[in-house]
């Protein structure tokens, strides 16, 4: 029988950064000076736990050297990433919106396109 991977763990993590250098330090323990050569720190507040990822340097010759499947937090899944962008829509504006749109061509189904090209354009910040 095949082990199951098991959920990732929450890690406590301090970062002490200034231009140049920065000194992780993950459940307590600092990570050796030059391994790190940056991180990307992504949060969402009213979401889950932020996602911590560290590149690294690893010595001359190796491919990779150090343990797997490490995880900081647990980042949502698209759907629920979509489900509370559409949550926070307001479906007034929205359907005044789409039937406003100068591109709003009529026929079936164009209620629907002005619509999902709103939403669209809501997503990449360019609408609303």
């Amino acid at each position: 029988m095949t082990d199951q991977p098991t959920e990732p763990e929450a890690h406590s993590v301090r970062i002490a950064a200034q231009p140049g250098h920065a000194t992780i330090t993950v459940d307590g323990t600092p990570l050796p000076a030059g391994t790190v050569t940056g991180y990307t720190l992504q949060h969402d507040i009213a979401g889950q736990l932020p996602v911590l990822v560290l590149h690294t340097r690893q010595p001359d010759g190796v491919a990779f050297e150090g343990l797997a499947r490490v995880a900081v937090g647990v980042q949502r899944s698209p759907g629920e990433i979509v489900a509370a962008f559409l949550a926070e829509v307001d479906p007034v504006l929205l359907d005044q919106e789409a039937l406003n749109r100068s591109d709003y061509g009529g026929g079936p189904g164009a209620t629907a396109r002005a619509m999902l090209q709103t939403l669209t354009e809501y997503a990449k910040g360019t609408g609303g």
